[in-house]
């Protein structure tokens, strides 16, 4: 368990708050590309790290993520107009550039335009997404290319949803491997919804530290068969990678040829975005099947494209159907992603840890606290935290059996660090 006060120290992430400026550290995915379309579209309101900031794309393409309000009568720059290479209040005409910049004051007889600025933050797109930096700018890390984000559009995927929580309930859930077996059964087959995973009995957990976050492992025994091993990357402060199965035309015994993973990004202290991609490592592309979240479960039939809101929710329960819980599933509730969403919901927008009782299985847990906590000391003393170089850069999370006699790593470790000197 963590103190009260630490739990505080862990989801709090607003401006000045200590977690919140670990955070500002790193690229945050702020947008998927196709919310700015068009040069000269519709403003989009974004919510970062508890800033209400507003996003557009200007007429020559480039991407300004600016403070939502406007300097004059602090107005909402989301009724704005988009035009000729920058973004103008309706109320008054001031209008801003993609760097914050002033450029226009329509009601002013004399400007004052070059005194007046907007916080603005730099952008990148890659991947699919708009990605900010909310921290110093002497400190901006390299870019954040993530493998995924570097495959083709073909072979990747990635969607986002809302949940209703503090972001450290969505990553430790997302970090948790002893849960899959559990939560995700489904009683057709016993092995859960994908037909392929762990089984059996509650698994050994192994981690290993590493410059970016840590690697780690659930060991699942199968008798003589071996060990199953479902490998994971934690890449701090708030991403995990997973194995996302196999091609669904591999033979049987092929390695698995999807990674997947989430990020789980606080819009504030109560709620958070959730980041979900997948991508083909085998080199053929994903298929239409694949492009329906059918792992993932946030397509357009189960989040509402224009909130990014499920659903299925608290509100209704999350569309728990307790006729399938004795017959179907373990929780009568459709979709891995909502089942998780669920369980981490029903904790309370920030669930007090100090009441938790911890166990051998929540190692991955309990050291992803310790480092979020110490990233905040060394922060403060004008330190890098871990997971702002580059060495995440091309990690894979793998899932294989393999003999008993054989430790995990003499196999595995070559696959998930396909180009990278360990």
């Amino acid at each position: 368990m963590v103190t009260v006060q630490e739990n505080e120290l862990l989801t709090r992430t607003g401006p000045g708050s200590p977690m919140g400026e670990v955070m500002r550290r790193y690229w945050i995915p702020a947008l998927l590309s196709w919310e700015l379309g068009e040069p000269d579209g519709p403003p989009v309101r974004v919510k970062l790290l508890g800033e209400e900031l507003v996003a557009f794309r200007d007429t020559n393409g480039r991407i300004g993520l600016l403070d939502e309000f406007c300097a004059h009568r602090r107005v909402s720059l989301w009724l704005g107009r988009n035009e000729d290479c920058g973004l103008r209040c309706v109320y008054h005409g001031w209008k801003y550039d993609v760097d914050g910049h002033c450029v226009d004051q329509m009601n002013e007889p004399i400007q004052f335009k070059d005194k007046v600025h907007l916080a603005a933050y730099p952008t990148v797109e890659q991947g699919g997404a708009i990605w900010a930096y909310m921290g110093p700018t002497e400190l901006q890390p390299p870019p954040p290319l993530f493998a995924w984000t570097q495959a083709p559009s073909s072979h990747r995927h990635v969607t986002k949803v809302v949940q209703e929580c503090n972001w450290l309930q969505g990553l430790e859930g997302g970090i948790d491997t002893s849960h899959a077996q559990i939560l995700h059964r489904n009683f057709q087959d016993g092995i859960g919804p994908t037909g392929d995973g762990p089984r059996g009995g509650a698994p050994k957990v192994e981690v290993d530290v590493t410059d970016y976050g840590y690697r780690y492992a659930g060991i699942h025994p199968r008798g003589d068969a071996g060990n199953f091993i479902r490998t994971y990357h934690y890449v701090m402060p708030w991403t995990q990678i997973r194995p996302g199965g196999r091609d669904p035309q591999a033979p049987p015994g092929a390695l698995n040829s999807r990674i997947a993973g989430h990020i789980w990004v606080p819009m504030d202290d109560e709620s958070c975005m959730v980041w979900n991609w997948h991508y083909s490592i085998s080199g053929e592309p994903l298929s239409e099947e694949e492009r329906e979240e059918r792992e993932l479960g946030n397509s357009s039939q189960s989040v509402d494209q224009t909130t990014f809101r499920s659903y299925a929710n608290m509100g209704n329960s999350w569309r728990i159907d307790r006729d399938a819980q004795k017959t179907k599933s373990f929780t009568g509730i459709a979709g891995v992603n909502t089942q998780d969403r669920a369980v981490q919901e029903s904790m309370g927008t920030i669930v007090d840890r100090s009441r938790e009782f911890l166990g051998p299985a929540d190692l991955a847990i309990v050291l992803a606290r310790k480092l979020l906590m110490e990233a905040t000391g060394t922060v403060q003393d004008g330190g890098a935290p871990p997971g702002t170089g580059d060495s995440y850069y091309s990690v894979r999370a793998m899932q294989e059996l393999i003999p008993n006699d054989v430790d995990w790593r003499e196999p595995l470790l070559p696959l998930m660090y396909p180009a990278e000197t360990r």
